[in-house]
């Protein structure tokens, strides 16, 4: 689709693009120590930038900025251009408050009002 631009044009439209994807994207992969900003993420997978990203392997935690999203097992990764595309076997999202040992009711008040 780019193939009529010149190249310094093209170039600018990269820079760009990328630029929007750090300012808009705060997904974030941990492993361990180390944190890589997620440029896509999928049902299967998730890409990081190519410089900079080593195989990533193993129990990983993914977060939308401070927020603690899911845990994943990623199994393997390839290079796909200027990133590298990982796919994980299983995917869990956090919950947010510990478990109930009872079922919750689909309305609960927002409180009670006394006479």
């Amino acid at each position: 689709m780019y193939e009529f631009l010149p190249d310094a044009v093209r170039q600018g439209l990269e820079e760009a693009r990328k630029a929007a994807l750090k300012r808009k994207d705060r997904l974030v992969v941990h492993d361990g120590d180390n944190t890589h900003r997620i440029r896509r993420f999928w049902d299967g997978g998730f890409a990081l930038d190519l410089e900079g990203s080593e195989r990533l392997r193993g129990h990983v935690e993914i977060y939308d900025g401070p927020k603690h999203l899911y845990q994943c097992l990623v199994v393997s990764s390839v290079i796909d251009g200027d990133e590298r595309v990982f796919e994980f076997k299983w995917l869990t999202p956090v919950a947010n408050g510990p478990a109930a040992d009872f079922e919750r009711p689909d309305f609960v008040p927002a409180g009670l009002l006394g006479r």
